[in-house]
């Protein structure tokens, strides 16, 4: 159901943001706060849902962008060198890496590439289609489709 908001969000957020690449992903990030929100209650109106989380996160990534302006490169830089995770959340890091990686390996090729080439690739939705050779709308639905598998399995094999 959310699946058919998606082009229209872009376009809000291209917009607003006047960057078409920044837009999809806020997108794709509220895709997945609203995929992965804890709560079993239904949304009544996920439309307004989705677009409020979307908004959401151009204001938070505004105020970090406004943040990060004002803070020095030695305060950045020191916080970088000296964060290292604990090993139990290295692991769980890595638990999750997996069951990520087995997730993605259930989807079906054209879906998994889809995927693959914008999260870590960071290729548009154009230059995906014309690499796979399939349209727009089918890169979008492949995305939305493989982040709501990898939820899905994530939480099954994450439950107690």
């Amino acid at each position: 159901m959310l699946e058919n908001y998606y082009r229209e969000l872009v376009c809000f957020l291209n917009a607003r943001l006047g960057n078409r690449q920044a837009a999809e992903d806020v997108v794709h990030d509220a895709y997945v706060r609203v995929l992965e929100r804890a709560s079993d209650t239904p949304i009544e109106q996920p439309r307004a849902f989705l677009y409020r989380t979307a908004l959401n996160l151009v204001i938070d990534g505004h105020r970090r962008n406004t943040l990060r302006q004002v803070e020095s490169l030695d305060v950045l830089d020191s916080e970088e060198r000296f964060f290292t995770p604990s090993p139990h959340i290295s692991l769980d890091h890595g638990q999750r890496l997996d069951m990520l990686q087995r997730a993605l390996a259930e989807l079906p090729p054209l879906c998994r590439e889809s995927f693959l080439l914008r999260k870590l690739e960071g290729l548009s939705h154009p230059q995906i289609a014309e690499r796979l050779g399939i349209s727009r709308a089918l890169v979008e639905k492949h995305i939305v489709n493989a982040m709501k598998h990898c939820r899905v399995r994530v939480r099954q094999w994450d439950a107690p």
